[in-house]
């Protein structure tokens, strides 16, 4: 692993930390505001999705389309695992395997940063929040500082 990538226990300490009491459609809306006030101006694509609708979708100036073929991956990887892609590509790194040892296809899954679970308490995983157009551990840390502003106002 890189310096840049935080260990896969860090992000597993994360995410115990970004347990949200509730999320409806109200706090889709928030959280997607304040990830674009968090963008300053950058080319992203942010977007929140539960596995069948989308809560909320910007692709702000600069973003390219293939931002929302990145989205539809590292969600569909954040899905599937319950966990952040980026924890995914950690682990699989770490531990020298793809996604292909899951049977998945890497057209449709990408185990790279910037894709988190929304976790409710009590609940468990209920939408997935994913942003693209940075760096992935960037598009990560950029979805973790919104969560956790969201949590603060909650």
């Amino acid at each position: 692993m890189t310096p840049d990538f935080p260990s896969s226990d860090t992000l597993q300490t994360e995410a115990e930390a970004l347990i949200l009491p509730r999320f409806s459609e109200a706090e889709a809306l928030t959280l997607g505001l304040i990830l674009i006030d968090l963008a300053e101006g950058l080319g992203l694509v942010i977007n929140i999705r539960t596995p069948d609708r989308t809560l909320f979708h910007a692709a702000l100036p600069g973003a390219v389309p293939a931002n929302d073929r990145w989205v539809a991956r590292k969600s569909a990887t954040a899905f599937h695992f319950h966990q952040a892609s980026l924890a995914v590509g950690v682990r699989n790194r770490e531990k020298g395997e793809s996604l292909a040892k899951f049977g998945l296809n890497p057209e449709q899954f990408a185990d790279q940063g910037g894709a988190v679970p929304i976790r409710v308490q009590g609940v468990g995983v209920v939408a997935v929040v994913t942003v693209s157009g940075l760096p992935q551990v960037e598009d990560h840390k950029l979805v973790v500082a919104g969560l956790k502003a969201l949590i603060a106002g909650l």
